[in-house]
C-alpha cells in the first residue's frame, strides 16, 4: 500500500471533521429514543409528508414546463432578441425563494396592490370575491418553480445544443420534421441531463425553508425547527432530519446517476451542425414570449418590488443596517476563505495520490451541499456543545475556573456549518481549474531544479487563480443567501441581511425586508452573469 504523506492525512482529516455533525445527527437518531417522536407520528408526520411530495411532484412539473421548452428554444432557433434570453433565463438563479415569495406575497396579498386594485375597481369588498390564496402548498410550488427552473434550463439547454452539432443535422437529411425530431431524437436524449436538473431542483426544494415557513407549508424542514425549538428535543429532531436526509440521499444518488448516464451517452463531435431555425412571425413572437416570461416572473417583476419597497423604506439610514451588512461581508468572506484553503488541501492531495481513500475522503467531504442547512446546523450544534461541556469541564479540573462555552453559539459554529455545506462548490470549481494544469509541468519544473513549493507558487498559483476566485466568490454569496443555518447557529445578537430580511417579513414589515433583500439580490447576480458567461463561451 502506498504510503501517505501529510496531505494526504490531512485530506483524511478534513474529511472527517465535516462529516462528523452528519454523523451525529446519526447517533442520535439511532441511540436515544423519544416519546415526542410518538406524538410526531400520531399528529404531525402525515401532514409533513404529504405536502413534501405535494411539493416535489409541483416543482418537477412546474421545472420542466419552463425549464425544457426554453431551453430547446434557445439551442436550436433564431428569433428576435434570443442571444439576451440566453443572459435573461439564468437571472432567477439569482433569487432567494424567500425573497421571491415576500415579493408575491407582497403584492397578491389581501391589502396587496392587485387586490386592492380589484376592490376599487368592481367597487366589492374583501370576502365577496374569489381570490387565489398565495400562503398556501400552490404558492409554494410556484415560487419555488420561478426560481429553479434555470437549474433544468442549464442543463437542456447544454444537452440540445450538444445534439444540434451530432444528430440534428442528421434527422433533418433523413426528412424528420421539426416535432418528431424534439419526440423521438432531442427529448430522450436528453432525458439524462433533464433529470438531473430536476433532482437539483428537489433538493433545493426539500432543504428550503424561508417560503415554505412563510407560506405556512408544514413540510420536513419546518418540522426539524418546530421540534427543535418547541420540543428542545434533540433525539426527535435527529429523527426526523433522519427521514429528510434518506430521501435527499436517495435524489442525490439517483443524481450522480443520472450524470453518469450523461457521459455514456455523449459521442464524438462529427464536425457536423445543423443550422438553427430561424423563426418569423407569430412563432418568433410566441418563441419571445415563452422566454421572457419566466424571466420576468421569477427575476424582473419580484426585483421591481424590492426596489420600490426599498425606495419607501427607511431602514437605508438605520445605523443597524450598515451594522447588518458589515456582518454579513465579514461572515461570507471568512466562510469563504477556510473553505477555499480546505478545498485547496482536499485538490491537492486527489492530485498527488490517487487512491480510493482520498476519493471516499472528497466525496465525504461533498456531501454537505446535497443535505438542508437544518440538518447540518443540528448536526453542528450537538458535536460542539457536545465538545464544548468536555472543554469545560477539563480546564475547571486542570485551573478551577469557569471557562464558559467557547465554540456553540460563536462564529466558529457558523463558519463551521457554512464549510460543510458548500464544500462541494469549492472542491468542484478548484478540481475543474487543477484539472488543466497538466501533470508534465509539474515534472518539467521539477526537471529544472524547482522546489514542489516553488512549483505550487510559480506554476500552480498563477493558473488556479480564476478557479479559486470563482470558487470564494460563489460560497461568498451562498453564504449571504443561506437562511436556516444562520438562524440556528448565529450568535446572541448577531443579526445578518439574511436574517434581517426574514425578521422582517415575519413581522409583515415586508418594505423594511425590502434593503436586506435587494442588497442578496444584486450579490447574487455577480455569480450567476459569470457562470452563464462561462457557459455560453464554452457552448460556442
Amino acid at each position: 500500500m502506498r504510503r501517505f504523506s501529510s496531505i494526504s492525512w490531512s485530506a483524511l482529516g478534513i474529511a472527517t471533521v465535516l462529516a462528523s455533525p452528519i454523523l451525529c445527527v446519526l447517533y442520535l437518531a439511532f441511540t436515544s429514543p423519544s416519546d415526542v417522536w410518538v406524538h410526531l407520528y400520531e399528529t404531525v408526520l402525515g401532514d409533513y409528508v404529504s405536502h413534501s411530495l405535494v411539493l416535489m411532484v409541483g416543482v418537477t412539473l412546474g421545472t420542466l414546463l419552463l425549464g425544457v421548452p426554453t431551453a430547446w428554444l434557445t439551442a436550436n432557433c433564431q428569433f428576435p432578441m434570443h442571444r439576451i434570453c440566453n443572459w435573461f433565463l439564468v437571472l432567477p438563479m439569482a433569487m432567494p425563494a424567500y425573497i421571491v415569495a415576500y415579493a408575491y406575497s407582497g403584492m397578491l396579498g389581501d391589502f396587496g396592490p392587485v387586490q386592492t386594485w380589484i376592490r376599487n375597481t368592481f367597487e366589492v369588498q374583501y370576502g365577496q370575491y374569489w381570490f387565489p390564496d398565495i400562503h398556501s402548498v400552490g404558492g409554494a410550488i410556484i415560487v419555488l418553480s420561478l426560481v429553479l427552473y434555470p437549474y433544468v434550463y442549464l442543463l437542456a439547454r447544454s444537452a440540445f445544443l450538444d445534439q444540434r452539432h451530432q444528430f440534428n443535422a442528421v434527422a433533418q437529411t433523413l426528412g424528420s420534421s421539426v416535432w418528431r425530431n424534439i419526440w423521438k431524437v432531442a427529448l430522450p436524449l436528453a432525458r439524462p441531463a433533464i433529470a438531473a436538473g430536476v433532482l437539483l431542483a428537489l433538493m433545493e426544494t426539500m432543504s428550503d425553508y424561508g417560503t415554505v415557513q412563510y407560506f405556512g407549508v408544514s413540510t420536513f424542514t419546518t418540522g426539524i425547527f418546530r421540534t427543535y425549538y418547541g420540543f428542545g428535543d434533540e433525539s426527535a429532531t435527529a429523527q426526523l432530519s433522519l427521514v429528510l436526509l434518506v430521501v435527499v440521499l436517495v435524489l442525490y444518488a439517483m443524481e450522480k446517476r443520472s450524470r453518469k448516464g450523461m457521459s455514456f451517452h455523449a459521442l464524438e463531435d462529427s464536425g457536423t451542425t445543423s443550422a438553427p431555425l430561424k423563426l418569423r412571425s407569430w412563432n418568433a413572437g410566441l418563441a419571445l414570449l415563452l422566454c421572457l416570461l419566466p424571466c420576468f416572473l421569477g427575476f424582473i417583476l419580484p426585483f421591481t418590488v424590492l426596489f420600490l419597497w426599498g425606495l419607501e423604506s427607511t431602514e437605508w439610514f438605520d445605523s443597524s443596517f450598515m451594522e447588518l451588512s458589515v456582518n454579513s461581508i465579514m461572515l461570507a468572506s471568512l466562510a469563504a476563505m477556510i473553505t477555499v484553503l480546505l478545498a485547496l488541501v482536499l485538490c491537492y492531495a486527489a492530485r498527488l495520490h490517487r487512491s480510493w481513500w482520498i476519493t471516499l475522503s472528497i466525496g465525504i467531504a461533498s456531501l454537505g451541499y446535497a443535505l438542508p442547512g437544518t440538518i447540518i446546523a443540528i448536526g453542528v450544534i450537538v458535536l460542539l456543545t457536545a465538545l464544548d461541556h468536555s472543554v469545560v469541564t477539563w480546564i475547571a479540573s486542570l485551573f478551577g475556573i469557569d471557562s464558559g462555552l467557547l465554540l456553540s453559539g460563536s462564529l466558529v459554529a457558523l463558519v463551521f456549518a457554512f464549510a460543510v455545506r458548500f464544500m462541494t462548490i469549492a472542491v468542484g470549481s478548484i478540481s475543474s481549474g487543477m484539472m488543466t494544469i497538466k501533470p508534465t509541468l509539474d515534472a518539467s519544473a521539477r526537471l529544472l531544479g524547482r522546489t514542489p513549493w516553488q512549483v505550487v507558487r510559480q506554476i500552480h498559483a498563477p493558473l488556479l487563480r480564476p478557479s479559486v476566485l470563482t470558487a470564494a466568490l460563489i460560497v461568498f454569496v451562498d453564504v449571504m443567501k443561506e437562511l436556516p443555518a444562520t438562524l440556528i447557529l448565529r450568535p446572541f445578537n448577531f443579526n445578518t441581511l439574511s436574517v434581517r430580511a426574514y425578521e422582517m417579513a415575519s413581522d409583515e414589515r415586508l418594505y423594511d425586508a425590502g434593503p436586506s433583500a435587494l442588497l442578496m439580490v444584486l450579490a447574487g447576480l455577480i455569480p450567476v452573469l459569470l457562470l452563464n458567461r462561462n457557459i455560453i463561451r464554452n457552448s460556442q
